[in-house]
């Protein structure tokens, strides 16, 4: 059953369930540099952030597709403040169903960066 993010007087965006999330969803929203991009900042700050905060190389079109496709394979909740659309990294319920893939992801992505010098995306 998917469920619905919402705020007082914000509109609702969809949201899989726990029991709907899957492996393969997870591991093909994580595959896109764009995508682990956004994951990466998420995973370093213990706040929301809004779409304005991402600076990705691409079109505010396919931007907006990236956000949906991890917001629908459940690796991030997005809920509207006011104008505002803000995203929370979905770690407790990934670490619940995927124990340390999301750590062993970041920690590949860094060591990747690390070793094409400083580059995070391909």
């Amino acid at each position: 059953m998917t469920t619905a993010a919402t705020a007082p007087g914000s509109r609702a965006l969809a949201h899989p369930g726990c029991e709907e999330i899957r492996l393969e969803g997870v591991l093909h929203a994580l595959s896109d540099p764009m995508r682990l991009q956004v994951v990466r900042e998420l995973a370093a700050t213990d706040d929301e952030l809004s779409c304005s905060h991402f600076v990705l190389p691409v079109t505010k079109s396919t931007t907006t597709h990236h956000f949906r496709v991890l917001r629908e394979s459940g690796v991030i909740r997005q809920v509207y403040r006011g104008t505002a659309k803000m995203n929370g990294l979905r770690r407790d319920d990934l670490d619940d169903l995927f124990p340390g893939l999301l750590d062993s992801v970041l920690t590949a992505a860094v060591r990747q960066a690390d070793r094409l010098g400083g580059v995070a995306t391909g």
